[in-house]
């Protein structure tokens, strides 16, 4: 058994039925001998161009590990439903079970006493080569 990264955007119309898709979906993965590692729904968000005059999707992550046969019938499954706009299958070395990035709570700012942000920045160290027009003596 491979493991694999599926992604699919559900129609914002159908969000309501997305508890049930996923169910079906993991059957369909468990009953064919599979696992599923992580499931995260990210909610609606919105689309950087339209999809089927659609601006916004309600977006899925799946994590499995399962054979090829399965993988085939859950994306024809995808591919015959109406609710569902996009999907993408990626193949993974190993199973993922971490969150992702969508996922994890975002970056506590680091701010010091005068309200400034104290993350260090990058500077240039460097300056030879760097030829200043003001430097024409």
């Amino acid at each position: 058994m491979r493991h694999y990264e599926v992604i699919f955007l559900v129609h914002p119309d159908q969000s309501e039925q997305v508890p049930a898709m996923l169910e079906r979906y993991q059957g369909m993965i468990v009953q064919g001998g599979g696992k599923v590692h992580r499931l995260e729904d990210w909610g609606r968000r919105q689309l950087m161009f339209p999809i089927a005059k659609v601006l916004k999707a309600h977006y899925i992550l799946l994590n499995i590990e399962t054979d090829i046969k399965t993988l085939n019938e859950l994306t024809g499954s995808f591919r015959f439903s109406d609710a569902v706009l996009r999907h993408l299958v990626v193949k993974m070395d190993g199973p993922v079970t971490e969150p992702s990035p969508m996922m994890r709570p975002p970056e506590e700012e680091v701010v010091g006493e005068d309200g400034m942000d104290d993350r260090p920045r990058r500077r240039r160290d460097d300056m030879s080569g760097y030829d200043s027009p003001l430097d024409n003596d």
